[in-house]
């Protein structure tokens, strides 16, 4: 992870985001609504431009915030997200509502691990944004990879989590028992046979899985 002072100054290079986007960020930080860390999104937004990403799943829409700065970055794209909170699917739809890219969004509300089959009817997509319960990363990574194209890649959010996956001892029982598997995830990413992966320590640990050429 970034030295404190590194991370703000970095953070202090990206433009300022659109009102709409600053409002949102805004409401997260008010209401504790995990979103993207600004460095991580703006990362994976450069990736997803130079993939020429055209169909985005997205695991975890919480209140929108990725999936139309995606919409914004990629502008003939297509979005699909999913979100079980109701709670969080009702402000998501206020705010995807008034963005001029809210046409791109699709917003499947449900269980991730319940909606497979309205998944499947917009696949296949370029590229699978995981970024919901940490400690079902693999099981999300399982079910939707199937949907992923032949040159598709896999953006995992929050693999390095606040950098508690190098630490030894962690006193919180229900930390140390995520960070296991948020650890457990990682090793068996890096070691999948299909996928080249790659852990960039910007934001909070974003992971990049690139589908091999041939499939074994």
């Amino acid at each position: 992870m970034l030295n404190e002072k590194l991370h703000f100054y970095i953070e202090g290079l990206i433009q300022e985001r659109k009102p709409l986007f600053m409002e949102m960020e805004s409401y997260a930080k008010e209401h504790n609504v995990p979103i993207m860390e600004l460095a991580g999104i703006e990362t994976m937004l450069q990736l997803l431009r130079i993939h020429r990403t055209e169909k985005i799943l997205e695991v975890g829409t919480a209140i929108g915030y990725s999936a139309l700065r995606m919409a914004d970055a990629i502008p003939s794209g297509e979005i699909v997200t999913i979100e079980r909170d109701g709670e969080r699917i009702h402000v998501a739809k206020e705010f995807i509502g008034r963005s001029v890219n809210g046409e791109q969004i699709i917003l499947i509300e449900g269980d991730a691990l319940e909606v497979e089959e309205q998944v499947s009817v917009h696949a296949p997509y370029d590229a699978i944004f995981i970024d919901a319960a940490k400690g079902q990363y693999k099981k999300f990574f399982m079910m939707y990879e199937k949907f992923l194209s032949p040159d598709g890649m896999i953006i995992t959010d929050n693999v390095l989590f606040k950098g508690l996956v190098a630490e030894e001892e962690i006193e919180s029982k229900r930390t140390r028992n995520l960070v296991k598997k948020i650890d457990d995830f990682n090793h068996w990413l890096m070691n999948h046979h299909d996928y080249d992966s790659v852990i960039i320590p910007v934001g909070d640990g974003v992971a990049i899985s690139k589908r091999r050429g041939e499939r074994k």
